[in-house]
């Protein structure tokens, strides 16, 4: 599949374009972690980071391999791995001899490195692949679901979409299916509700799998916030659960609401609006990010800084 945004090869594994950054259908923020390394490393105060992404250990790399350092940049577990990612659930991946496995926040291993590729944890569970095919662990590194799909998701709200011969359904934790693989298309459940297409058409069903909005639509979102973006001739707005236009579909793209506010773009530049369909900051940012504790990434002529609500520069990356 393509990037809806910069036309990016991409994997329906991954949750964000690789070129561009584009959220793809994931709740997960978009902000890349080497952004916030960067930040992080380049001295934003440790108030700042307590607000804005609560995290207690980051992931930094030194002379080629990768630990964790604190919030005042102590090094905490010593830098070791071919790669490390960002605790999720207690847990995160790190990277050795090639291989994928877990540590926790000691820096004691886990889940010994032994996957070809492995995500975060999300409910519980971490999808791990195993001669080319994905499956499900838990925190005790114990196969729950058998590596057996080309391609799969996250569990979101109890249930994951996977690809069975070439069309997408619902599994269960146990890995039980619970909606029938029929669809072109599908996206995770969020408040309820799961994006899927058929024909390129896309719409809204239910954890029955009964449809709810009908399969009219370019592109369609997540729901958050009560709202989701959806698309009609490359342009797009927002509908609510009932399948009403609550915002014009006038934007270039648009993104998912986040504290009251959503991303838009308007001739090539992004800005900030509410859900009533006011703009709040004005498009002007080469690229922007969800607001997350208050705060957002933008970039402006190459600069990249944090703006709060009100478009205020708070601090530089």
């Amino acid at each position: 599949m393509n990037c809806k945004k910069c036309n990016n090869e991409i994997s329906k594994v991954d949750k964000i374009c690789t070129k561009c950054g584009e959220k793809i259908i994931d709740k997960r923020k978009i902000m890349s972690i080497s952004a916030v390394i960067i930040s992080f490393i380049l001295g934003v105060c440790t108030s700042l980071y307590s607000r804005f992404y609560q995290l207690e250990l980051m992931p930094v790399a030194i002379n080629e391999k990768y630990g964790y350092i604190d919030k005042e940049g102590k090094i905490v577990i010593e830098p070791q791995y071919d790669w490390a990612y960002t605790f999720s659930e207690g847990l995160a991946k790190v990277g050795i001899n090639g291989k994928s496995g877990y540590i926790d926040k000691r820096g004691k291993i886990v889940i010994e490195p032994q996957y070809e590729n492995a995500l975060d944890f999300k409910e519980g569970l971490a999808i791990v692949e195993v001669n080319g095919k994905f499956g499900y662990i838990d925190k005790e590194g114990k196969i729950v679901i058998e590596p057996q799909y080309d391609d799969l998701s996250y569990f979101s709200e109890g249930l994951a979409f996977v690809d069975i011969n070439g069309k997408w359904g619902y599994i269960d934790k146990e890995g039980k299916i619970a909606i029938e693989p029929q669809y072109d298309w599908a996206g995770e459940f969020s408040e309820g509700l799961a994006m899927v297409g058929i024909n390129e058409k896309y719409g809204y069903i239910d954890k029955e799998g009964n449809i709810v909005i009908e399969l009219q639509y370019d592109w369609a979102g997540e729901f958050s916030e009560g709202l989701a973006m959806v698309g009609i001739n490359e342009k797009y707005g927002y509908i609510d659960k009932e399948g009403n236009i609550v915002i014009e579909l006038q934007y270039d793209w648009a993104g998912e609401f986040s504290e009251g506010l959503a991303v838009v773009d308007i001739d090539g530049k992004y800005g900030y609006i509410d859900k009533e369909g006011n703009i709040v900051i004005e498009p002007q940012y080469d690229y922007a990010w969800d607001f997350s504790k208050g705060l957002a990434a933008v970039e402006k002529n190459g600069k990249s800084v944090y703006i709060d609500k009100e478009g205020k520069v708070i601090a530089e990356l």
